[in-house]
């Protein structure tokens, strides 16, 4: 009830939710239109689900090296982790793009 709970809130209702086989999520009909049910021990649900789990398990390592995370501040941990997942590949150029994404809405308002 709480994933379906959750689901509700945040995930659009049109949008194509892939998941495993888990009890979890095994009624999500009234929330949203098209979901896909893989076994994660299948040839399949490895390659499709492979990278989800390795991102869950980079978000546990990283969240152990904080101590007594607060619920309060928890949203914080989470974003630091996604900023970092999704620049993770910048490399050298991760201080050009970081000026750029500061200075763009700067440069498009004053035309």
């Amino acid at each position: 009830k709480t994933a379906q709970h959750l689901i509700k809130d945040y995930i659009d209702s049109n949008a194509v939710l892939q998941t495993d086989k888990s009890t979890t999520f095994s009624d999500l009909s009234n929330c949203i239109d098209v979901h896909v049910r893989e076994i994660s021990g299948t040839k399949e649900g490895n390659f499709n689900l492979k990278w989800v789990h390795i991102a869950i398990s980079n978000l546990k390592k990283h969240l152990q090296t904080y101590h007594m995370i607060s619920e309060r501040m928890m949203q914080n941990y989470l974003d630091e982790f996604c900023y970092k997942l999704n620049r993770r590949y910048f490399g050298q150029k991760l201080f050009d793009r970081l000026i750029i994404a500061s200075i763009y809405p700067y440069w498009y308002d004053c035309g």
